[in-house]
C-alpha cells in the first residue's frame, strides 16, 4: 500500500495507543498480506474486528482492552484500504472476492469460528459474510452500518464529495470536524483519516449490493449513532428489525457515525461485551 511517511507515522501513534501485549501478524491470502492487531488470551473466544473505510484496524485502540477481557481480539488493515496489509496476487475486484479472502484470512489465522465486529465500511462487509458463511460467525455486532439496511442522505453523499474529488489533509480534517461535532471523537484517529484519504492514492474500496439480511441466523447487535449524518437511525433500526426479528438494537444518541468507535468508548465496549459475552460469562474457544 503506497502512502506518505506521515500517514506511517499518524499510524504507528494510534497503534502505539493499544494496550501491552499487542501482537502484529501478516497473514498470508491469495489476495495478499493482511495485517491483523491482536489482543488477548490466545485461547479465548476470537473476536474479528473490521474498520470503516480509511480508519485502519488501529482504529480499535480504545476497545481492545475492554473487549480482550473475554476474547482473542484479531483487528484487520482491511485488504485495498490504507493501512499495513499489501495487495499481491489474485486481483480484489467484487464482493466475490472479498468473501474468500476473508475464508484465507481465518483459516490463516487458525479459526474457524468467530464473533464480527464492524463499524461503517466494515459493518457491511461483516454482514455480508455472516449471510456468505454462517457456520463461520458466532455472534455479530454492527455499529452504525452503511448500506445494510438503508441507503445514504443524499446530503452525506454531497458533503463527502469534498473529501473525494481533490482530496487534501485539510479538507479532509474540516469534513470531519463538522460530521463529528459536539462528540469527543479522538483527535489522532481523524489526522489518520484525513491523512489515509489525502496521501494514499491505491486505497479503493469494494463497493457491492445491500446484503439481504433477512436470511441472518446468527445473534445480531446493532448500534446506531442518534445523530447520523450518513443515513437516517430511525429508518436503519426499523428496517434492521423488520428484517431481523431477533436483533438488539440500540441508539447512542448522541454520537455521529464518525465518532464511533472512537466516542465515549466506555458505553459502546459495555454494550458489545454484553451483547459477546456468552450465558454464564465463561469464555468460548472457537479456534481451529
Amino acid at each position: 500500500m503506497s502512502a506518505s511517511r506521515d500517514f506511517f507515522a499518524a499510524y504507528d501513534a494510534l497503534l502505539a495507543r493499544w494496550p501491552a501485549g499487542t501482537a502484529e501478524i501478516d497473514v498470508p491470502t491469495p489476495y495478499g498480506t493482511t495485517r491483523v492487531h491482536a489482543y488477548g488470551a490466545a485461547e479465548a473466544a476470537p473476536l474479528l474486528l473490521l474498520h470503516g473505510g480509511g480508519s485502519t484496524g488501529a482504529v480499535w485502540f480504545a476497545n481492545a482492552a475492554a473487549l480482550g477481557g473475554h476474547h482473542r481480539v484479531l483487528a484487520v488493515d482491511i485488504l485495498g484500504d490504507a493501512g499495513r496489509s499489501a495487495r499481491s496476487g489474485r486481483p480484489l475486484r467484487t464482493t466475490a472476492d472479498l468473501m474468500p479472502w476473508l475464508d484465507a484470512l481465518l483459516d490463516g489465522l487458525g479459526v474457524s469460528r468467530a464473533g464480527l465486529l464492524g463499524h461503517s465500511y466494515g459493518a457491511w462487509i461483516a454482514l455480508t459474510y455472516a449471510l456468505h458463511a454462517p457456520q463461520r460467525v458466532d455472534r455479530l455486532a454492527l455499529l452504525d452500518p452503511t448500506q445494510c439496511f438503508a441507503g445514504y442522505r443524499p446530503g452525506f453523499l454531497l458533503r463527502s464529495l469534498s473529501v473525494l474529488v481533490r482530496p487534501t489533509t485539510t479538507r479532509a480534517l474540516r469534513y470531519l470536524d463538522r460530521e463529528t461535532a459536539g462528540t469527543d471523537t479522538d483527535p489522532q484517529w481523524k489526522r489518520l483519516f484525513a491523512l489515509a484519504v489525502s496521501d494514499v492514492p491505491d486505497r479503493k474500496l469494494i463497493v457491492g449490493r445491500r446484503p439481504d439480511a433477512r436470511a441472518l441466523r446468527v445473534p445480531l447487535l446493532v448500534l446506531l449513532a442518534g445523530r447520523s449524518g450518513a443515513h437516517d437511525p430511525e429508518k436503519v433500526a426499523a428496517r434492521a428489525r423488520a428484517a431481523v426479528p431477533h436483533a438488539r438494537i440500540e441508539t447512542l444518541p448522541n454520537l455521529t457515525h464518525y465518532a464511533l468507535p472512537t466516542a465515549t468508548p466506555t458505553t459502546t465496549n459495555r454494550l458489545i461485551a454484553e451483547f459477546l459475552r456468552p450465558p454464564g460469562g465463561g469464555q468460548r474457544s472457537s479456534g481451529a
